[in-house]
């Protein structure tokens, strides 16, 4: 817990981003689209968290490139990854399939790496 967060830890709080979600937006279509929408947006920063265990040098300069690695399984590794087709299948896991011609842009786009 604290900084290193688990992978169980890290699925939970996905689990209790959707349960809180659809008790606050409805468990309609409409509901589980913006659930979905919030859920991309905050994965689009969350995909930046690296499990202290693989830096290689702490404490990890803010501009340094994370290494690339693979998760102990395939919901982590969807998680580490940068593609937003990931996230996307990340809520098809917790949310269930996306409506047909569904497309997801994150607004916010950091490239800070050099």
């Amino acid at each position: 817990s604290g900084i290193n967060a688990e992978y169980g830890e890290r699925i939970e709080m996905l689990q209790k981003f959707t349960r809180y979600g659809l008790e606050h937006w409805g468990t309609d279509t409409s509901g589980v689209e913006k659930t979905r929408h919030f859920m991309l947006e905050w994965l689009s920063f969350l995909y930046r968290y690296i499990p202290v265990g693989v830096l290689e040098v702490l404490p990890q300069q803010i501009n340094q490139r994370p290494p690339y690695y693979h998760g102990r399984d395939q919901v982590e590794t969807l998680m580490c990854s940068d593609n937003c087709q990931d996230w996307v299948k990340i809520t098809e896991i917790l949310l269930g399939k996306v409506p047909d011609g569904f497309n997801f842009i994150p607004k916010h786009v950091a490239n800070s790496y050099s």
